[in-house]
């Protein structure tokens, strides 16, 4: 009896859910030219969003939305205005006092070019100096003759004081 109460309540901690909602060709929630078609290229991996409510003494805090999933796999990729050949899941589990609800979308980004920032550019040498923590505590951009006369002060030198770094952790 013992046993059979245990497994029980095993089986209602760890009860979960999972269905397979739909399958699509093409999803967007933006606006897409589709004059444009001809440009869009597909990513070379698949992206994942989610939409979660947690479930608190089996009390909503919300209510999953399949917008905000969709919306969050796109933000991932730059540049992505769809998902293609894609799943759209819904997804529960509750444990009694506390419990998950949400959609998840998985598919390949349908990248518009146009809409990537191609325009960053970044620099070709730069030094950039860490505090102990790891931090960024100073950058700046120098020129390739800068670069190559610390290069060869580096490799030249062989004075343990240069090299010196406190260990602390």
């Amino acid at each position: 009896m013992k046993k059979i109460f245990l497994l029980t309540v095993s089986v209602l901690l760890l009860s979960s859910c999972s269905q397979r909602m739909l399958d699509f060709t093409i999803v967007s929630t933006k606006n897409v030219d589709l004059s444009k078609a001809s440009t869009f290229t597909r990513s070379k991996t698949r992206t994942e969003g989610t939409d979660i409510v947690h479930l608190i003494i089996y009390f909503p805090t919300g209510i999953p939305n399949m917008k905000e999933a969709i919306d969050r796999a796109l933000e991932k990729v730059p540049g992505a205005i769809a998902l293609v050949d894609g799943v759209v899941y819904h997804k529960y589990w509750w444990a009694l006092v506390y419990g998950q609800h949400m959609y998840v979308v998985e598919g390949t980004p349908l990248i518009d070019p146009s809409l990537t920032d191609n325009t960053v550019k970044m620099p070709e040498y730069l030094i950039v100096k860490l505090n102990h923590s790891g931090e960024i505590k100073e950058y700046k951009e120098i020129d390739k003759k800068e670069y190559n006369t610390i290069k060869s002060k580096i490799i030249n030198t062989t004075d343990v004081k240069y090299f010196n770094y406190n260990n602390k952790l």
